[in-house]
């Protein structure tokens, strides 16, 4: 996960979370795969990792799920094509690899790496259609997190795969963000905190904004975002009982209402308003200045109406970002909900019984690829976006750059 995933890099190279570095090249996908390994040796080796990756990548984006389905897809792809890619590696053409090849490469390859390299791909790629989310006070970069457990990826310890992501775009629910970082939590949710702040500390949040659930309302956590430069909008629940106890005590029901929105849809209507008050003196949490009360509204086509409430914190000075701005960042945290929708609907992420090593965690993360490629392609539609990459062979090799 390398420190350009917001902003372009202050050295010629990167780090992932296990502390292994590697020299990014700016040449495109294949290139960067030629970083990762998968534990093969090299003698008698016929199909190089960067090539399968690639394919598997490929695949992924026509919306292919497990290594039978990949495999007839790869047995499709036009030999022009795959030869170009053995030949742009400095690899002697070898043919179609075979299930088990791509099953040997995806179960074996270096999760930590891929990640990284997956990661600024994405982030030259941003930079290079113009994606690249501002980091202006203006419109501030917002950085979701969020876990996501793939449910049927169970070790040997009866263990579930736990994927902490960081998904960036601008604030709101931006249908074009992407993600720019994951990491693995040990299969422990719990675990989430500390695995996200070692994924922050590679990531440049200078004028970043990053939010999360409730779990991350951690002094650690909001110490490392302001030592690094960035502001945190972050809601309250009663697992932080002084500071919960201490907002709730606030006199809210006076305090008038800073700005409010309503939408329609699903047969449903929505309204949402939120009230901001500075930071109370003697807060149990760092870095605040500014605290926040939003209510939500939902009334239904019978009529019937349901009401909720949200306490938070924030780091933003009221200058930075007032009412508005700090429910566009609230409402965003929901975008990446969106995306762990998208690879359990469209991808039936949860339903995969792929659990051997690395191989739930390295399509995962081609998942994570082909749905940002899509979205940089300006498809955020990703259902039907896979279905239209599946119509054609050539386009998934040419969203990922692979045609050159």
């Amino acid at each position: 996960m390398p420190q350009s995933a917001i902003s372009p890099p202050d050295s010629a190279s990167s780090t992932v979370a296990d502390g292994t570095s590697f020299t990014p090249s700016c040449h495109g996908l294949l290139d960067l795969l030629l970083a990762v390994g998968d534990g093969r040796c090299g003698q008698g080796r016929d199909h190089p990792v960067a090539v399968v990756l690639a394919l598997v990548a490929a695949a992924t984006v026509a919306g292919l799920k497990g290594y039978t389905a990949i495999s007839g897809w790869v047995a499709d792809v036009p030999t022009d094509i795959l030869d170009s890619l053995y030949l742009r590696v400095e690899a002697r053409p070898a043919g179609r690899p075979s299930r088990s090849t791509l099953w040997r490469v995806c179960t074996d390859t270096d999760g930590d790496v891929l990640d990284a390299v997956i990661a600024e791909w994405t982030t030259a790629q941003r930079t290079s259609t113009g994606e690249q989310a501002s980091t202006s006070s203006d419109t501030p970069a917002q950085v979701r997190l969020d876990g996501k457990t793939v449910r049927g990826a169970v070790n040997t310890d009866g263990e579930q795969l736990h994927l902490l992501s960081a998904l960036a775009g601008t604030p709101g629910l931006d249908p074009a963000a992407v993600i720019i970082a994951q990491a693995p939590t040990d299969g422990a949710k719990t675990r989430e905190p500390e695995t996200a702040r070692a994924l922050l500390e590679t990531l440049d949040l200078r004028e970043v904004t990053v939010t999360a659930d409730a779990l991350h309302t951690v002094k650690a956590t909001a110490d490392l975002i302001h030592q690094q430069g960035g502001h945190f909008v972050l809601p309250v629940k009663e697992n932080r009982a002084a500071l919960f106890a201490a907002l709730d005590a606030l006199p809210w029901a006076t305090t008038a209402i800073g700005h409010e929105s309503t939408e329609t849809g699903h047969g449903r209507s929505t309204r949402r308003t939120i009230r901001v008050l500075p930071a109370p003196p003697g807060l149990p949490f760092p870095h605040v200045n500014q605290v926040w009360l939003i209510e939500r509204y939902i009334t239904g086509s019978d009529g019937k109406q349901t009401a909720a409430a949200q306490l938070g914190v924030t780091s933003h000075p009221a200058e930075t970002a007032g009412p508005a701005e700090i429910a566009a960042f609230n409402r965003g945290q929901w975008a990446i909900e969106t995306l762990h929708f998208i690879r359990d609907t469209c991808y039936r992420e949860d339903q995969s019984r792929i659990r051997t090593r690395s191989g739930p965690r390295v399509l995962a993360s081609l998942r994570n690829l082909a749905i940002n490629a899509l979205r940089l392609a300006g498809r955020t539609n990703i259902t039907e976006a896979t279905r239209w990459a599946n119509r054609e062979m050539t386009r998934p090799f040419t969203i990922l750059g692979l045609t050159g």
